[in-house]
């Protein structure tokens, strides 16, 4: 199964693509997508859409699992990356790619094995279950590579369970 996984930003938007075959991971590939401050947002979002539609072209997933919003206290911010991932999600629905959505705390629960887990230790983990000779940078990108890892470990328990 190739996944790609996705953490919405305006910013930046972090993305990571992995293999998962029989409890096995292989990092296909993994980076970011940013946008400049300076240009109005609905530019922005055209600019993570059309290269979220890119990624999808070129790495052709079976499924996009995407981190759902976590609000802070920035409503603003909040906000702006709640139109992002609402043009990562259109990206992946106009591909015809099946959608898998987590919370944090479900990321940091298959990833870490906590639901409270901090960033360290989740990237930790991401490192250890990739095969990896560091942790990827930026933030964004280890966690688009945290949100990847946890669909495997959810898909391949469904799968176990006869869920799908």
């Amino acid at each position: 199964m190739r996944i790609l996984g996705i953490d919405p930003g305006v910013a930046i938007v972090g993305y990571g693509v992995i293999e998962y075959e029989r409890n096995i991971f292989k990092v296909v590939d993994y980076g970011k997508i940013t946008t400049p401050a300076h240009i109005p947002l609905p530019k922005r979002l055209k600019m993570v859409y059309d290269s979220a539609t890119a990624l999808i072209g070129t790495f052709k997933p079976d499924v996009v699992a995407i981190e759902e919003l976590f609000f802070n206290t920035n409503v603003k911010t909040a906000i702006a990356v709640g139109h992002a991932r609402g043009v990562l999600v259109l990206a992946a629905e106009n591909a015809g790619i099946p959608i898998a959505e987590y919370t944090p705390l479900q990321i940091k629960q298959a990833v870490a094995g906590y639901g409270r887990a901090d960033k360290n230790q989740v990237q930790q983990m991401v490192k250890m279950f990739l095969k990896l000779n560091e942790i990827p940078k930026p933030d964004d990108t280890a966690d688009a590579l945290a949100v990847a890892i946890c669909h495997a470990h959810s898909a391949s328990l469904s799968a176990k369970l006869g869920l799908r």
